[in-house]
């Protein structure tokens, strides 16, 4: 994705809303989950030399954040990860693998809108879902939550890549979602069945074009302005999908279209710099 800089604005516009300053740094897990309703959407150890709203980025508290190549021993990157963690074991905020192989943390009040992009009823997993991921799926709907050993030999899928596979294809049409994480005597995942924990992904999906103007409002409000390929990029979505969105919100003057891929908020329109220099 190409570098566009930011005016100074919306660079302080992102710092208060995507908690990128030491006053409103994440602490807590319930800072996090408040973190995470509050943007409706974010990625988790994601830094500075990646877009969009990071938990780890909030935990540091700092525009400038990177993750250091020794993750192990940075207290920051640590605490992010136990942070990360804890909401799986509490479930309150949506944890998986979505579209494109995106790791993402997604507000409850958001979820119908990325079901509706992502996911499929039914009676589509028959055509739509390989074999080993309809192996998986019928073992979890079952036994409602397993661990991944117990998982592999239940469907016989010993392989990893192969098990690996089909549990990012459950987790990218929001069907599968990890429901803890143990480390003893072992580190696992216990995996299991998304509407069990979100009761929203069972009702009737949403019109796509309306789900996908909720998302791209959703990081606009927040971002203040998005450049070319930045929300898509941020949510794994397609670029035509993404670009359908914003002109969704322009359409209906949430948005202004500053040039080809770039919108600002329709509240900071007043904001003093050039709209012309962006």
């Amino acid at each position: 994705m190409k570098s566009f800089p930011l005016p100074p604005e919306i660079e302080e516009y992102r710092d208060k809303h995507w908690r990128r300053e030491e006053s409103l740094r994440v602490e807590s897990v319930a800072d996090a989950e408040s973190f995470i309703e509050q943007v409706g959407f974010a990625s988790c150890l994601t830094d500075s030399r990646q877009p969009g709203p990071s938990l780890y980025v909030a935990v540091c508290g700092r525009r400038d954040a990177v993750m250091p190549h020794n993750v192990q021993k940075d207290p920051e990157s640590s605490h992010t990860w136990i942070l990360k963690d804890e909401m799986v074991r509490r479930g309150k905020v949506y944890y998986g693998k979505l579209a494109r192989g995106k790791t993402m943390f997604i507000a409850p009040r958001m979820v119908p809108y990325f079901y509706s992009i992502l996911g499929m009823t039914r009676q589509e997993e028959k055509t739509r879902l390989s074999k080993e991921a309809l192996a998986i799926l019928k073992v979890l709907r079952k036994e409602l939550e397993m661990g991944t050993a117990d998982l592999k030999k239940e469907t016989g899928l010993a392989d990893r890549k192969t098990f690996s596979k089909a549990i990012d294809e459950l987790q990218a049409a929001m069907i599968v979602i990890p429901s803890e994480v143990i480390y003893q005597p072992k580190f696992t995942y216990i995996w299991t069945i998304a509407e069990g924990r979100f009761p929203e992904l069972s009702t009737k999906k949403q019109d796509r074009k309306f789900a996908l103007e909720e998302v791209a409002n959703c990081f606009l409000v927040n971002a203040g302005l998005t450049i070319p390929g930045e929300l898509a990029k941020v949510t794994g979505l397609s670029r035509p999908d993404a670009g359908l969105g914003n002109q969704a919100l322009v359409k209906k003057g949430l948005a202004l279209q500053l040039g080809l891929g770039k919108y600002l908020y329709s509240s900071l329109r007043l904001l003093d710099f050039r709209l012309d220099d962006i």
